[in-house]
């Protein structure tokens, strides 16, 4: 079979491009958003990426979360050690597909909305971090588990925002 240039058929320069794919981010990675980035990248066939995700899976070189898949150090060493056999090309645009995902996943991990429920109520805890430390944190009791939903919504997608509010309201004369 005639290889196209750039193209992705062989199952283990599939393992290395997912592997330099999850090596790159720092959280875990949607299977969809995983599969987009491959396809990207030149991979043809969607049986063969299957197989081959399940097989890194298998041999300890990722794990899959609540969130999606992230690489294990077993797998950055060997990605690595390898990554570099992959075509320029694949990896030039992966890289520059991987851009956006990377920000956001950046991001969000600066950025902390979550609630619990106990003996006194719904209580959401929303927070922001500058990457040095935390610069806001603050617990909001709330009046049940779906207003908390909806404010951990909110703050995520605005936190800079409900940052730079709250601090002008508390700074204003």
């Amino acid at each position: 079979m005639d290889q196209q240039p750039g193209v992705i058929q062989d199952k283990l320069d599939i393992k290395i491009l997912i592997l330099f794919i999850l090596r790159r981010l720092p959280g875990e990675l949607s299977p969809e958003e995983l599969l987009e980035l491959c396809q990207g990248a030149g991979v043809l066939g969607y049986f063969d990426y299957s197989d081959c995700l399940s097989e890194l899976e298998e041999s300890g070189h990722l794990t899959r979360g609540e969130e999606g898949y992230a690489i294990t150090p077993k797998g950055a060493a060997n990605a690595d050690a390898v990554e570099s056999s992959l075509p320029f090309s694949a990896r030039s645009r992966t890289e520059k597909n991987l851009k956006p995902i990377e920000e956001r996943m950046r991001r969000q991990a600066l950025i902390t909305a979550r609630h619990r429920v106990d003996e006194i109520g719904c209580t959401v805890t929303l927070a922001v971090n500058d990457g040095v430390g935390e610069i806001l944190h603050v617990d909001l009791l709330c009046a049940g588990e779906e207003q908390a939903r909806q404010i951990e919504k909110r703050f995520r997608k605005n936190a800079e925002r409900s940052y730079q509010e709250i601090l002008k309201l508390l700074t204003k004369d």
